[in-house]
Formats: structure tokens, C-alpha cells, sequence
């Protein structure tokens, strides 16, 4: 199967900016519960099928959230960086986390309403529509998400409830 981006148009609005950076922020704050429930020792070593370690995977979410929401606010876009200096400590992970939710915040209230239905090329090398960058943001972290679920029950820990954003 070939693959090939669908087109849509413009259309009214559904769910406003406020509305979709709460959703966001929901995601966030459920990651975040996800991280304070990995014991420190497991967070930056413990994987399974070669998968990358919980901690590796929110070095990248970090990477992404704040940066991605400069961006989209000012259009001009940093490398992908995923080299947080964090020492493997799960409280400098959850320190930054929240200065991460902040700064997000911050960077949001800059984003022009229109300029989700622009183009844009993100970290200078994903170019897509603004929104759908986003949605791929929120999806990436739902999906590491996802494989920490996996690595919290492989560790004998009931991970909290997904669908309490």
C-alpha cells in the first residue's frame, strides 16, 4: 500500500486552543503520574525487547513538548535534541518535566490561532501542516506512554489509570 497524505479543508473549528492544549496537557500530567510510578533504580535501565529504557523515552517527549511549541510560536525551529542531562535521577526527570509544562504553557499563548493550518518544517526536518505536527506530538507521547505501560507491568506495578487525564 502506497503511502500518501490525505488532504483536508479548511474547516470551522472544533475544539478551540485552550481545549486542545488542556487534552495536551491531560496527556502530560498522566505521563507524568507514569514516570513517578516507575522505581528509580528500573526508570533509565529497564527495557524489554530492545526497547529503550522509560527515562530515554521522556528525554525525547522533553525534546519535543517545549521546543515544538516554540516553534510553532516564533517558526523558528531547533535541531531535535534528546541529550537532557539528567543524571538518570527520576527527580531532576520529573523537576524538568514540570518546568517543561510550564514553559509550554508560556509558549502556547504565542501560537497564532491561523497558523495551525500552516506549513511549517519542524526541527527543520519534518514538514507537515502545524496541527498535524502537533497531533503527531501528542500521539508520540501516548505511545511511549503506551510502552512504559508494558514495562510497569512487566515490573509487577499496576500502572495508573489511562484513562485518568
Amino acid at each position: 500500500m502506497e503511502n500518501s497524505k490525505v488532504s483536508y479543508p479548511m474547516t470551522t473549528e472544533i475544539i478551540s486552543k485552550e481545549q486542545l492544549l488542556a487534552h495536551w496537557q491531560g496527556h502530560r500530567s498522566l505521563t507524568r503520574r507514569v514516570i513517578e510510578a516507575f522505581p528509580e533504580d528500573q526508570l533509565f535501565t529497564f527495557s524489554v525487547g530492545g526497547m529503550r529504557p522509560f527515562g530515554e523515552m521522556a528525554k525525547e517527549l522533553l525534546a519535543i513538548a517545549v521546543p515544538g511549541a516554540k516553534g510553532m510560536a516564533t517558526d523558528k525551529w531547533e535541531t531535535l535534541n534528546e541529550n537532557v542531562d539528567l543524571g538518570n535521577s527520576k527527580q531532576k526527570l520529573l523537576e524538568a518535566w514540570d518546568q517543561a509544562t510550564e514553559e509550554l504553557n508560556h509558549w502556547w499563548a504565542k501560537i497564532p490561532t491561523g497558523h495551525f493550518q500552516d506549513t511549517a518544517v519542524a526541527f527543520g526536518q519534518y514538514e507537515d501542516m502545524v496541527y498535524c505536527s502537533l497531533l503527531y506530538f501528542i500521539d508520540n507521547e501516548i505511545h511511549h506512554r503506551g510502552q512504559a505501560y508494558v514495562y510497569l507491568r512487566a515490573l509487577g506495578i499496576t500502572p495508573p489509570n489511562f484513562w485518568e487525564r
